[in-house]
């Protein structure tokens, strides 16, 4: 009787070689290797939410990787087209739940831009204000989590002692502690709360004195620096093959943000400092990251100080009861915490939109994990999906 022994991974492809007969493996017995599939997710705890990614495995190394979406799928596209433009700033708050006020820029600025409205001069460095403080808060839950999830606890104890420092803040001027609301075409809901602009100074000194707490612990660690440095590398080519974009792309040389590329809001008046690595793999993510949040708290004291110079006045424009855009179309985008968001606008005029497509950043970002994984053991995929830094309501949108 002839004997076919199948085993799971390329560790059983050496064992030997040839046919034979019998009971033990050795001689000449062929053996014939076999593919394991292995779902990570929908739910998994590296997954930051329902995201699917079906691996092929050979022994412990992966051969093939597939990114599998929808699971959380919002349709927030389609929702759009049943709303008047108000109630659209609540729907696209939410893709990215990290990134709530960068996500109302782009509905309030594609408006804006269709209608031919001016913003009040304090509603524009008060925007770019909060968006750079939103960006921090958005980079601090990383800065956090992912060491959590390379088996290091006490720096996400850190991350979130300062983003509740700024949440504070936050909070404040808009009642809302993650979906903040405060966008509206035209400006902003209201005017800043007395004695705010100092609180935020303070706020910003106190996380900018302890932000090395955090890379004390994990810049130089022998242990953190084994699980990451070497490990995803992501080229340049593969950037822009699939459109990824942000902090991810700038990790691999890619020298591109709209803030100082494109600028909106005050951004054209603000000396943007764009930081870029050139290795492409985790660490110089995270490093990217950590420098990146550096900048938005400079960023935040500049126009701090702008606001204090400004003379009282207006934060918003008066509007129709029934907002209705004219005809037409446009193209919105935004340097948001994970990359570039954009809003395609198509109107008829009615006072909903006939098309709001949104292109997210996470949802490119993603895609290259087919292009990255292959090649890695099953324990670095951790490492690698973690320092993506996706949403994944930004990516089933």
């Amino acid at each position: 009787m002839t004997e076919r022994v199948v085993g799971i991974g390329a560790g059983a492809a050496a064992v030997g070689g040839g046919g034979g007969t019998g009971g033990g493996v050795g001689g000449g017995k062929e053996l014939a290797t076999e593919d394991m599939v292995l779902n990570i997710g929908p739910q998994h705890p590296s997954t930051h939410g329902v995201l699917r990614l079906r691996l092929t495995l050979d022994g412990e190394r992966i051969s093939a990787a597939e990114p599998i979406v929808g699971y959380m799928h919002r349709g927030a596209e389609k929702l759009f087209e049943v709303r008047d433009y108000r109630q659209i700033i609540m729907l696209a708050n939410r893709h990215d739940w990290l990134s709530a006020f960068a996500n109302e820029l782009g509905v309030v600025l594609a408006v804006e831009r269709m209608l031919g409205m001016e913003v009040p001069v304090r509603a524009v460095w008060t925007r770019t204000l909060m968006a750079e403080l939103n960006r921090v808060l958005s980079h601090l839950m990383f800065l956090g989590s992912y060491p959590l999830e390379l088996g290091a606890i006490t720096p996400v104890f850190y991350a979130f002692r300062e983003r509740e420092t700024l949440q504070a803040v936050m909070e404040e001027i808009s009642g809302g502690r993650m979906h903040y609301m405060f966008n509206r075409v035209g400006g902003l809901k209201e005017e800043i709360p007395e004695g705010w602009t100092d609180r935020v100074s303070r706020a910003v000194a106190d996380v900018r004195r302890r932000l090395p707490d955090i890379e004390d612990l994990l810049v130089g660690n022998e242990i953190f620096t084994a699980r990451t440095r070497g490990v995803g590398v992501l080229s340049r080519e593969q950037i822009m093959q699939y459109g990824v974009s942000g902090p991810i792309a700038r990790a691999s040389g890619v020298d591109v943000d709209l803030r100082r590329d494109d600028p909106y809001l005050a951004y054209g008046e603000l000396p943007v400092k764009v930081v870029t690595r050139s290795a492409g793999d985790c660490h110089a993510r995270f490093e990217v990251l950590l420098e990146q949040a550096k900048v938005s708290l400079d960023l935040a004291d500049a126009c701090l100080e702008r606001l204090r110079e400004l003379p009282p006045g207006p934060v918003d424009q008066r509007l129709p009861k029934v907002l209705k855009v004219p005809e037409g179309h446009t193209y919105a985008w935004t340097e948001n915490p994970l990359g570039i968001n954009g809003y395609y606008l198509v109107s008829r005029g009615e006072k909903t939109p006939w098309r709001l497509k949104l292109r997210s950043a996470s949802f490119n970002n993603v895609q290259v994990l087919r292009e990255m994984l292959p090649g890695h053991l099953v324990a670095d995929m951790v490492a690698i999906l973690g320092s993506m830094f996706f949403v994944v309501g930004d990516i089933d949108k």
